[in-house]
């Protein structure tokens, strides 16, 4: 009875260990949904897209893009955080995801309880642009007509509390200017109103906002990194122009639900990683001031909460009050 009853267990255990691995080489067996929280065009719709095709092509099943901005991200972000973990869902998202928490007073998600994050997969600097119609030329000019007219100039971003709304929330902190908010969902929509002329000025991610500066649609004043990006070598840093100590990085990354099963998080991880390190990738990042980033789950869990602590300190000194 004893060696049945431990021949039976041991079968029990088999099946079960098992069945992930066999789980997981049927995976997917129908389309994957991709979020991106924000309105088509900018880095983190790019993004998506190109992990699409790139997952579509190497898994043999449709990954799409799905949109869903408003409320800086957190209507996509709350989407996934609630969607079934079992791997048909995911989210591309920038940096905003770490710093919504200092904008609102609630939130209808916790970032490290209700998602599971799978790996960064690019960094790059923002820059702050205005209108070729404006008479800034440089970033002092800026700075001493907003001191001049404070409340007179505005600035798009890509959402409240999106990294680029913050950047320009860090400089009129570090600069003692004040420029008034106009917020959209999501870069593009900001980038049209700019490039229009219906708004004066914006902070942007590099990717985003350089083919407009080498069309002459765009004018750059100062890229957010602590040294020049490479993609706008003759654009000086905000610290270069004399905003001393002032340095943001914008990134993204992919998330999934909490609780995705640990194979599906590991093959979405290898598969970015594969992506993101394909020569011509690596190239095409390059050429619009993107880094590759490829983090394991645990370094980019690390990396996150680092974050959120740092928009804490930064949302304290620049004295952002949370809406309801």
């Amino acid at each position: 009875m004893k060696r049945r009853e431990f021949l039976a267990g041991g079968m029990a255990v088999a099946a079960f260990t098992g069945a992930p691995r066999a789980w997981a080489q049927d995976y997917p067996a129908k389309p994957v949904r991709i979020m991106v929280s924000t309105a088509p065009g900018g880095m983190a719709d790019t993004l998506g897209r190109l992990l699409a095709s790139h997952l579509t092509q190497s898994m043999g099943q449709q990954f799409y893009v799905e949109n869903r901005g408003g409320a800086g991200n957190i209507i996509g972000i709350d989407l996934v955080a609630k969607s079934p973990p079992d791997g048909y869902t995911f989210l591309v998202v920038a940096g905003t995801i770490t710093s919504n928490h200092i904008m609102y007073k609630k939130m209808p998600y916790d970032v490290l309880r209700d998602l599971a994050p799978i790996t960064q997969l690019v960094s790059l600097p923002n820059v702050l642009v205005v209108h070729p119609s404006q008479p800034y030329k440089t970033l002092a000019d800026f700075i001493a007509a907003a001191k001049a007219k404070p409340g007179q100039i505005n600035f798009a971003s890509a959402g409240v509390g999106s990294n680029l709304h913050l950047s320009m929330e860090l400089l009129k902190a570090k600069a003692g200017i004040d420029v008034v908010h106009v917020p959209y969902k999501g870069v593009g929509p900001a980038m049209s109103d700019l490039i229009g002329g219906h708004v004066a000025s914006m902070v942007s991610n590099v990717a985003s906002a350089k083919p407009h500066i080498d069309s002459g649609k765009l004018r750059p004043l100062g890229v957010t990194s602590r040294a020049r990006a490479a993609a706008l070598p003759d654009v000086p840093s905000m610290a270069e122009a004399g905003v001393k100590g002032y340095e943001v990085l914008n990134w993204f990354g992919l998330f999934a639900p909490a609780g995705t099963p640990a194979p599906i998080i590991a093959r979405m991880h290898a598969e970015a990683k594969a992506m993101l390190t394909a020569p011509e990738m690596k190239q095409r990042l390059a050429g619009e001031g993107a880094e590759p980033i490829v983090s394991t789950p645990s370094d980019f869990t690390v990396f996150v909460k680092a974050e959120m602590e740092q928009w804490t300190e930064v949302g304290r000194a620049a004295k952002i009050q949370p809406a309801d």
